[in-house]
């Protein structure tokens, strides 16, 4: 039993008719199932490891399953906001998440070496290559140009012509149809 100040805690046990549950122990099981599933292991091998039937693997992912399909990241600049079109992509389950208003795009370039920013945005194109979409925010240029990289996989959304002085607003409504339309159509 664990002890705190000399005393049960009663809030990481419940008792379910003569059964008493640590559910401490529960949250650690299920934390190591998902991530040996994530790290590629079986549903068998990842309920092997832990000692528990496959079936509980398969239901425990469906219980938390947000949906299917392909792995999607959302990337602009400058969105004015922001927070809502973070807000819609992560009420749709998209990956990754890379928005800026305008007065952060231009901190990002002023606080960095030109070497910093070269090898972070090459980091970021590496990692955008893992997805299956991207939809990309912003100017007819930077959308032409992260066509011309990622190729097909990018969903681009212009908001004007570069270059863009000052923050544009994006219709939530208009990001949540075109990140439905990615994930279930994949």
């Amino acid at each position: 039993m664990r002890e705190s100040a000399g005393e049960v805690s009663s809030l990481d046990f419940i008792r379910i008719g003569d059964k008493l549950v640590d559910k401490a122990r529960v949250y650690k099981a299920v934390d190591k199932i998902l991530d040996l599933r994530a790290k590629g292991l079986s549903q068998q091998e990842a309920a092997d490891q832990v000692g528990i039937d496959r079936a509980f693997v398969s239901r425990l992912e469906s219980l938390g399953e947000i949906r299917k399909g392909a792995r999607v990241a959302l990337v602009g600049f400058p969105v004015g906001n922001k927070d809502e079109i973070r807000r819609v992509a992560e009420e749709e389950g998209v990956d990754f998440i890379l928005l800026l208003n305008d007065v952060e795009r231009w901190a990002y370039l002023q606080e960095r070496s030109g070497q910093d920013v070269f090898n972070e945005i090459m980091a970021i194109i590496t990692k955008l290559k893992s997805y299956d979409a991207v939809v990309f925010i912003g100017s007819d240029m930077r959308v032409s140009l992260v066509e011309s990289i990622l190729g097909n996989r990018v969903v681009g959304i212009e908001v004007g012509s570069s270059p863009i002085k000052g923050d544009r607003h994006v219709d939530p409504d208009s990001i949540r149809k075109i990140i439905r339309s990615i994930t279930t159509t994949a």
